[in-house]
Order: structure tokens, then C-alpha cells, then sequence
């Protein structure tokens, strides 16, 4: 999978594409409709990663893990470079003599901030295409739109894929996903991913159905899993959340910075349910900047998990955001960081803080 320029994207079609005449763009008023071969093309690490290298990764001093995680990853790249052009594929449709013993791929396990991403996106660029980067919802997303048999055979030609911010949160997600890989370690594709916790506790704290958790087990056998210890590196030395800004200074910031979008929080929050997920990204197509009035705390879950794909995208994309209201460490009460959802709030909250202090760079 190559990396696909703006000029050569599949077109994304946005009703009404708001800021054209150089006013704030609303995100309420944008329902995009992306193709398929939108999806498989912007399978490529985030922006924020685009040249990133196991050689730019600093490890911290005192995290003898992190120094282990970039040796194992770079003999892996190491190997898959080492194969005469692609590694030999038997047809998605057939069934042959069954895939090599041993894990088929690496599990970078670890808190939020240690370099994760950096490091997955590390083996991305490494690796010699066909190749493909997403994160454990743009996958799901993927076949989805695509269909499973499709994804497998689109999929089945890659030599690796990189999955971030592996989550089984649904057990219809578990068996799909389960599925998907299995057939994909079967046709000689390599895997890596990144988590917030070990392939066999994927699945605590979120449904117990013995059937699950054997899914679960047998996925994580694909996998080696590495052990990324440390410290956030969004939270050394850096302060809490800042303090938010006053409705006209976030309607001044959004009149000024040439590409902003600027919305209610709770308007925004309404609009969500008629975008697919798998369309948050285009939702924030050409906007350079977030201005949002009146953050609130998130009670309902359904809305919280959605702001969590969003915040995302917009962290993909190094949106700084500009807010009124409650400071991002308080938009979800204390019941919802403690249930079983807790790993995706607390990193939209580290995510969501992060592009808050870059505004206030500005």
C-alpha cells in the first residue's frame, strides 16, 4: 500500500462544505460520504507519523523496555525485508498445508504516551509494500464497508498489516476480527499491533461468555507479545489541562485562523450519530484548527465512545483545539473512566489535552 497524495484521493463528497467563503467551517453542517477505495488508500499512519523512523524514537533512559521493543521490531522488519519479493500467499479461497509454526506477528503492549504508535509506524515505513495502517476501528470500519470476503482478498496481498490501539469492546468485534486475522495469518500476512493491555486479559472488565475469551486466547497466539514500559510522554513535565477560554475568545480564534471549524459542543455531539465513524476523518477534511463552545461532561456512553473516535481523528490530524467550558480531563465523570471503556476514555482525555495545550501555544 502506498501512500496516496490529496490530488490522486477518491473523492469525498460533503454537504454543504461549510468555510468556503472564508468563514468558520460548521462540522454540523458536513455529512460526508467516502468510497470504499477511500478506505484501503488512507490505510497509511497518521500524519504526525508520516516520517517518523526506529532511529527518531527516543527511549527513555530508564525504560530498558523501550530499548528492547526497537531491537525485536527491527529484526522483524529485518526479516521481512530479507524475503525475496512477496512472501509466497496460498489463495484466499483454498486451503493448504497449514501456516509455520510460531507467532505470526509482534503485540506492543503498554500505557498510554510510551511510543507505541511511533514504534508500529516505525515498522510501517521499514517494510516494503504492499502494506497497510489502521487503527483496530478503521479495520472493523474497513470490512464493513468492503465486506469480509472482500477484506480478506484485498488484505490477503499485503505483506504486513499494523493495527493501533487494538480494542475488543464488542463481542461481535472479538469474533470478526478473530476471524479476519486468522485467515490473514493464513495467507502469509505478517501482524503488528499496539494495546493497552495483554493478548490474553483482551476482554476483562468488558464480557466474561467463556465462548469470547477463547477467541480471544487464540488470537493472542498470533502474536509476541513486547512489554513498552514508562511514563506518558504527553504528561513529563507538561501541566494539567489549561484552564479553557471564554465563548468570544474561541469565536475571536475561530474568525481569524483561516480553515477553523467552530461548533456548540452539544450541537456537535447531536450530529455525531449521522456520521459513521468510519467518516469522522473526512468529517475534518481541510480543517486546520477546532473551536468548540461549551464542553460539558459526557454522561451518555454512546455519545462518549463517538467523541472518542473523534478525538482520534482529530489527533491524527494535530488539530489544536480551542474550547470554552469544562477543561478536557473532566469531559467524562468518574463512573465512566472506572467501567470497562476506562483505557478509550483515558486516552481521548490525554489525546483531547494534548491538542489543547498546542492551542494555547498559539
Amino acid at each position: 500500500m502506498t501512500t496516496v497524495s490529496a490530488a490522486s484521493r477518491p473523492a469525498t463528497v460533503t454537504e454543504p462544505i461549510a468555510g468556503a467563503t472564508g468563514s468558520p467551517i460548521a462540522l454540523t453542517d458536513r455529512r460526508p460520504v467516502v468510497p470504499a477505495e477511500r478506505l484501503v488508500a488512507e490505510m497509511v499512519p497518521p500524519p504526525r507519523f508520516s516520517d517518523v523512523s526506529f532511529g527518531t524514537y527516543l527511549p527513555d533512559p530508564g525504560q530498558p523496555s523501550q530499548y528492547e521493543a526497537v531491537q525485536v521490531l527491527e529484526q522483524f522488519a529485518a526479516a521481512l525485508n530479507g524475503a525475496n519479493g512477496a512472501a509466497p500467499k496460498r489463495g484466499w479461497f483454498r486451503r493448504g498445508t497449514p501456516a509455520p509454526a510460531g507467532p505470526a506477528g509482534i503485540y506492543l503492549d503498554g500505557g498510554y504516551g510510551v511510543g507505541k504508535t511511533h514504534l508500529l509506524a516505525s515498522l510501517w515505513h521499514a517494510v516494503p509494500g504492499p502494506k497497510a495502517f489502521g487503527t483496530f476501528v478503521e479495520l472493523t470500519n474497513l470490512v464493513g464497508a468492503l465486506g469480509f470476503q472482500q477484506a480478506v482478498r484485498t488484505l490477503s496481498d499485503h505483506r504486513l498489516l499494523c493495527i493501533d490501539e487494538f480494542e475488543l469492546d464488542d463481542p461481535g468485534d472479538t469474533v470478526l476480527v478473530s476471524t479476519l486475522l486468522g485467515r490473514l495469518v493464513e495467507n502469509g500476512v505478517k501482524l503488528c499491533a499496539t494495546s493497552n493491555t495483554l493478548p490474553e486479559k483482551l476482554g476483562e472488565g468488558r464480557f466474561a461468555a467463556a465462548d469470547f475469551l477463547r477467541e480471544i486466547q487464540g488470537l493472542s497466539a498470533h502474536f509476541r507479545p513486547m512489554r513498552i514500559d514508562g511514563q506518558d510522554y504527553r504528561h513529563r513535565g507538561l501541566p494539567d489541562a489549561p484552564p479553557p477560554y471564554r465563548d468570544t475568545e474561541v469565536d475571536a480564534v475561530a474568525a481569524r485562523t483561516p480553515g477553523a471549524s467552530l461548533d456548540d459542543f452539544d450541537t456537535l455531539l447531536a450530529h455525531l450519530p449521522a456520521v459513521h465513524p468510519s467518516r469522522y476523518g473526512a468529517l475534518l477534511d481541510d480543517v486546520t484548527a477546532v473551536c468548540l463552545r461549551g464542553v460539558r461532561q459526557v454522561d451518555d456512553q454512546s455519545t462518549a465512545l463517538r467523541l472518542v473516535v473523534l478525538a482520534d481523528r482529530m489527533y491524527d490530524r494535530e488539530l489544536p483545539i480551542t474550547a470554552s467550558g469544562l477543561p478536557f480531563d473532566q469531559v467524562f465523570p468518574e463512573e465512566m473512566l472506572r467501567g470497562g471503556y476506562r483505557k478509550k476514555y483515558l486516552r481521548a482525555v490525554s489525546r483531547l489535552v494534548a491538542l489543547a495545550r498546542d492551542s494555547a501555544k498559539n
